[in-house]
């Protein structure tokens, strides 16, 4: 059973082993928005408070067997080098999607890593197959009392940070760090409100809730790999029911949008799962108008080349990076009148691509695409008018 004397006994533990993250005002999100930075945390995401409190509380039995775990990435990093830390041996299930940079960091804590095939769910199987033939216990990354206690240590830290705070916006998985924010918050001030946040793509909580108990999802698919969980656990599903004032979810798109304003606006570095409370926010899913509210920022993890990718997709969103196509007759100088029109628009050209062989294009045509540098959706909206104007016909996206 959570009490909330275990979270502040997990908060003690933790002293001098997990950081005291940062919590500041966003503006570029509104005036009554603040982040707190838990992917400062040491291993770059909050995973470190639970791994460390349930690997710490193990008997000297267990921790002479080993203690296994199953994660996409962040909690395998907290249990490695938790486990590091404590002398104790770590073996982390992983599925073969992980995040290569994930992957080498927990190897780098000194955990032996096995990657399994699929999801979380299947890498959770293989290592309840691991723990019942070798005698380890079993670390959850979220449906654990002493997990969640060690997490709610950040609803603490919160109300110490900005007593007056009146909303606190978190991303949900399985649910382990919304479980112990918002009952540690909760105890302490109950009055302030708890929004959980999902990718539209990975919704189990969502919809656990509005069927009234945990629901499996048949598959998931989010670029937030920390938060794709099929189902939640029995535990966590109960403290967001009694807990947590609302769920919503976010798309891709708003995902890499949040992803792009956070480098350019707070200029940190968020993973998909820890920018799911700043796409909510900035897309209007949590009004923040008339409440001073947190977005916990909850995990930094996440490849160069994913990285990449986001961004390009943000900056698409955010109508930064626009394609335009278009016929154009094969004559000398028709490209060139096409190029002038964009020029004039103050629009840079990043590509384009002349196709006469296209099979779009009419006999005596050729197909003109181009990915354009923008200053915004209006502006793309501007130059596509423009085009239309002059007699171009625009393919639609």
């Amino acid at each position: 059973m959570l009490t909330l004397d275990m979270v502040r006994e997990a908060q003690e533990a933790l002293r001098g082993i997990a950081r005291r993250t940062p919590l500041d005002r966003a503006p570029k999100f509104g005036e009554n928005v603040y982040i707190k930075a838990e992917n400062l945390q040491l291993t770059g995401a909050f995973k470190l408070r639970g791994a460390y409190n349930k690997i710490r509380s193990l008997t000297p039995e267990e921790a002479a067997r080993g203690v296994i775990a199953c994660s996409a990435g962040n909690h395998a990093q907290g249990i490695a080098l938790s486990a590091s830390r404590l002398g104790i041996k770590a073996v982390i299930c992983m599925p073969a999607g992980a995040p290569i940079s994930k992957v080498e960091a927990t190897r780098s804590y000194g955990a032996e890593v096995v990657l399994v095939p699929g999801v979380y769910d299947d890498a959770a199987a293989e290592a309840e197959r691991l723990t019942k033939e070798h005698g380890y216990t079993f670390a959850h990354p979220f449906n654990d009392p002493l997990v969640i206690a060690g997490q709610g240590t950040i609803g603490l830290e919160i109300l110490e940070q900005l007593p007056d705070a009146e909303q606190i916006v978190v991303p949900i998985g399985g649910g382990g760090l919304i479980g112990g924010i918002a009952f540690a918050v909760k105890q302490l001030k109950p009055d302030c409100r708890i929004v959980g946040v999902q990718a539209a793509g990975a919704a189990s909580m969502y919809l656990s809730r509005h069927a009234g108990g945990p629901t499996e999802l048949r598959s998931v698919s989010t670029i937030a790999d920390g938060i794709a969980v099929k189902k939640p656990g029995d535990l966590t599903f109960a403290l967001c029911q009694q807990y947590v004032d609302e769920i919503v979810t976010v798309s891709e798109d708003e995902i890499a949008s949040a992803i792009l304003a956070l480098m350019e606006g707070q200029k940190t570095v968020a993973e998909g799962a820890g920018a799911v409370p700043v796409a909510a926010v900035m897309f209007g899913k949590v009004d923040t108008s008339e409440k001073k509210t947190v977005c916990v920022v909850s995990g930094g993890n996440v490849d160069v080349t994913t990285l990449s990718r986001i961004i390009t997709k943000g900056l698409s969103k955010a109508g930064r990076i626009a394609e335009i196509t278009t016929k154009v007759a094969d004559k000398p100088g028709t490209l060139l009148q096409l190029l002038k029109v964009v020029a004039d628009s103050g629009a840079n050209i990043l590509s384009i691509n002349h196709a006469r062989e296209d099979r779009h294009s009419d006999v005596g045509a050729c197909v003109v695409s181009m990915v354009l540098e923008t200053r915004d959706a209006a502006h793309v909206a501007e130059i596509r008018r423009g085009l239309q104007a002059l007699g171009y016909e625009l393919t639609e996206d």
